[in-house]
């Protein structure tokens, strides 16, 4: 079976303040970049401690882009370390230091290196919106069905 990939390559303004490789696609088909913790030390974190790691990057996205800051499975499940605001957001108009609020979700102790991949960025689209106030919205087969609705089979 054939597949055809779609990809649009734009160019977007980014200062390296971290001394690490810039974030980059590990695979063609890859959706997120992995980016480095720009630290001098080893950062330590116990479990259930968190730390906000910096990247050293500044980025200049355009306008209707977005940075959505994800965990690394492989951290995630074999170590337990993940992003606290997951996923983390960059806006457009955002020029400070992209930092990732690392926790430790584990029972034992983690220590970050210098340069490690410590979590993903996908730079994805976004739309505004414009609420129109009603007093009722339409019905649905779901209707009002939460968290847990639709069972397991």
């Amino acid at each position: 079976m054939e597949t055809s990939h779609k990809t649009e390559n734009i160019r977007v303004k980014i200062v390296n303040r971290g001394g690490q490789p810039l974030p980059a696609y590990e695979t063609f088909e890859a959706a997120g970049m992995d980016v480095r913790a720009a630290i001098k030390e080893p950062v330590t974190l116990a479990p259930l401690q968190r730390a906000l790691i910096p990247t050293g990057l500044h980025v200049q996205l355009p306008p209707g882009l977005q940075i959505e800051m994800r965990p690394r499975s492989g951290l995630a499940l074999k170590h337990g370390l993940s992003l606290v605001n997951s996923p983390g957001t960059v806006d457009a108009d955002f020029r400070g230091e992209i930092g990732a609020i690392l926790i430790n979700l584990s029972d034992t102790p983690y220590t970050i290196e210098p340069g490690e991949r410590i979590c993903q960025m996908v730079v994805t689209p976004y739309l505004h919106v414009t609420w129109h106030e009603v007093d009722k919205i339409d019905e649905t087969a779901r209707g009002e069905g939460g968290f847990g609705h639709t069972g397991v089979e």
